[in-house]
């Protein structure tokens, strides 16, 4: 995970989520749980090629929102929910203007279902 100051790591999270494939992965990983998934069922599943999808896993493993662990020769991805507390605190640290009940349904707007 980039080191650099709040803001700048940021930048570089969702940087990462900002193109079509990284957020689909990234979504994806999350919504696998800790299991996470094998690199080459996140390549087929996406329907991109694994040399691609390996870039796409390396950008968002380098923002701090992936984390892999080698299994044999099988690269195993699941998502990191540390960066995306950090990623999602730093986004909403500021969302309250010192008023904490402006904020306080956000929770209740997320759907967790598995759909």
């Amino acid at each position: 995970m980039n080191e650099l100051d709040p803001q700048h790591w940021a930048v570089d999270a969702l940087g990462a989520l900002a193109h079509e494939t990284r957020l689909s992965v990234f979504r994806m990983l999350v919504k696998a749980g800790a299991d996470g998934m094998i690199a080459g069922a996140i390549a087929e599943h996406q329907g991109v090629p694994p040399s691609t999808m390996s870039h796409h896993l390396a950008t968002l493993e380098r923002a701090g929102l992936v984390q892999s662990e080698r299994e044999s020769r099988l690269i195993h991805y699941r998502a990191d929910y540390a960066g995306m507390r950090r990623l999602l605190a730093f986004l909403m640290q500021d969302c309250c203007q010192g008023a904490p009940e402006m904020c306080a349904d956000l929770v209740g707007e997320l759907s967790c279902s598995a759909a």
